[in-house]
């Protein structure tokens, strides 16, 4: 074991007794000491700030016949509180807890949707809010206080006295559990959501004010350790952008609302952030699956970019957020050619190092597999893999190591360690052709490789010219073993239909506006297998990869080609076809 991966397991290790400790103190101090003060009769909620995710007020009805459907599982309660129902998925109970589906009660707007919001408030501070380990859990405290702050007109609205200071003791209770907490949040998104969630306390309850100061100062510092210089974030998943922004765009609303200046970093980060949505967008609107990026979400999306004032082109090169773009004629090329994220980050990051993906006139060609929007956790070890992804994997082993034990399992999710170290970029642009030559060391100690790979997109985006090249890290010669296999994999994604032809080195893509693509692996065999696709909105599906297999000591050089062909040319093509459109 690495004297960095030894590192790296000691201080998750702190990390882990740390957040230990610092929760059995809050929920000693929240729960079991719940005679120290706490809100009287002149606490109040000043404002209530915007939700901008959508809701749909059909759903109100479900939930009043106590059918409550998320992360795709469905719990039918027949009279009896959802938060006395065994939770089918973790994904569910989250969502439960999370009280976001509030908003398709607020959508509805009558007497019964306000009345059922009111009562099942009142049964979660009845059944969970003496206390239970997962609805406690600081991300789910976290969400749970915006989603209450932001929907207390629905909440409260004809509510008696007594309702109203039972819900503002119980919110109270909640932040303080939050403020004693939230430094110990898992690192990411969730320790920044809960700087938000404790921000909006102090703005939106009157005698929360004046936490606002210490509040502002350590929500600026997680923005500034978080938001990266060129609007990125540090987990490097471009989902991750669209989950903050709908929190911090009504933030800063609600500083003004409150008379009070928005922080600068805010604001930047904001303006940071917006131009990275349009970067990681392909020609058909969605992200590129990269790093936990599941489907997109195409009216969240919608609805933060109606925002964006500049609407400009996006940027081409994200040195900070390791990621590059290309675009040329129709075809837009998304690369991953960034180093793996800080450890206690990482629970959702991917060893896809060199990955790229390839669109052009609203169609996918080459993805990569991405993460399902429901089921996550089934699929994560498979989505997390090198394989998974659109690059080069050697002897069948990602280029990143997984810590799995149950203890860090636990804390901080899946971590990830040992990725590439030295990531080597250059990119060039000549007569509107761009070049991006990159390499990564993420396979040099285990097999004694480094894998360089050149792309080149023509001007008018109708040729992509490759070339995968294997050195050794040390010396001049690869290691004399068997461990120098290698696989380039090219997941298609499942609207594309591929014929291998005759020849046996190329395969002929059928595109669903009936354009014809050509990949062509020049002196090398190229094999035709299953793969998966998880990355749309209907579930996982199955599709198929082209592979080209060898050994480094004998093929040290791969070069590949992916080429539109005129439509005159199409007719003299033929091939065996495969069917890639059923669901899995």
């Amino acid at each position: 074991m690495s004297r960095a991966l030894i590192a790296d397991r000691l201080r998750l290790s702190w990390f882990a007794l740390r957040r230990g400790l610092y929760h059995v103190l809050a929920r000693l101090l929240t729960h079991r000491f719940a005679w120290l003060p706490l809100p009287g009769k002149s606490e109040r909620l000043v404002i209530a700030p915007q939700d901008l995710r959508t809701s749909d007020p059909t759903r109100a009805s479900e939930i009043y016949a106590g059918r409550f459907a998320f992360s795709g599982k469905i719990v039918i309660c027949d009279g009896r509180s959802p938060f006395e129902m065994v939770p089918p998925s973790e994904e569910w109970a989250e969502v439960l807890l999370g009280f976001g589906w509030l908003r398709h009660l607020r959508a509805a707007d009558t007497n019964i949707t306000r009345a059922n919001a009111r009562s099942l408030v009142d049964e979660w501070i009845t059944l969970l809010g003496p206390w239970n380990a997962l609805a406690w859990r600081p991300e789910l405290v976290a969400r749970r206080i915006i989603s209450w702050l932001t929907h207390a007109p629905v909440i409260l609205d004809d509510a008696d006295v007594r309702f109203y200071r039972r819900f503002l003791r119980m919110l109270v209770r909640q932040v303080r559990f939050l403020r004693l907490t939230a430094a110990t949040t898992r690192a990411g998104t969730p320790r920044l959501q809960a700087r938000i969630a404790l921000a909006y306390a102090a703005l939106c309850m009157s005698k929360q004010i004046r936490h606002l100061r210490r509040a502002t100062n350590r929500l600026v510092q997680e923005i500034e350790s978080q938001v990266l210089p060129d609007g990125g974030h540090i987990t490097r998943n471009p989902g991750a952008l669209i989950e903050l922004l709908l929190d911090l765009m009504p933030l800063s609303q609600a500083y003004t609302a409150r008379n009070v200046s928005p922080p600068s970093a805010l604001l930047n980060a904001i303006d940071r952030m917006m131009p990275m949505l349009r970067f990681f967008r392909h020609t058909d609107g969605t992200f590129g699956l990269f790093n936990g990026m599941g489907p997109t979400p195409p009216d969240l999306l919608a609805t933060i970019l109606a925002y964006d004032d500049a609407r400009g082109t996006p940027v081409n090169n994200a040195p900070y957020s390791g990621y590059q773009r290309i675009e040329c004629g129709a075809s837009v090329l998304l690369m991953d050619s960034g180093y793996p994220p800080p450890i206690e980050m990482s629970a959702e990051a991917h060893a896809g190092c060199l990955s790229f993906e390839l669109s052009t006139k609203l169609h996918r060609i080459v993805v990569n597999c991405g993460l399902p929007a429901t089921g996550r956790e089934s699929w994560r070890h498979v989505a997390r893999a090198t394989a998974a992804h659109s690059t080069v994997v050697f002897n069948e082993t990602s280029s990143c190591q997984f810590l799995d034990a149950g203890m860090f399992r636990r804390t901080f999710g899946t971590s990830m360690a040992g990725g590439p170290s030295h990531i080597v970029l250059a990119r060039e642009e000549r007569d509107k052709t761009v070049t991006l030559r990159t390499s990564h060391d993420g396979y040099a100690d285990r097999f004694g490789v480094v894998h360089h790979r050149t792309l080149v997109l023509a001007g008018d985006g109708n040729r992509l010219d490759g070339e995968d090249l294997f050195l050794p890290a040390k010396g001049n010669f690869l290691p004399n073993d068997a461990l120098d296999e290698f696989a380039v994999r090219f997941h298609l994604h499942p609207a594309i239909r591929a014929n291998r032809l005759t020849e046996g080195r190329s395969v002929m893509l059928m595109l669903p506006n009936k354009d014809v693509w050509t990949f062509n692996a020049h002196e090398d065999e190229v094999e035709i297998e299953e793969s998966v696709y998880l990355g749309g909105p209907d579930g996982p599906r199955r599709t198929v990869q082209i592979v080209i297999h060898g050994r480094a000591r004998k093929v040290p050089r791969v070069y590949w080609t992916f080429i539109h062909v005129p439509q005159l040319l199409v007719g003299s093509r033929r091939g065996r076809s495969q069917e890639p459109d059923a669901p899995v």
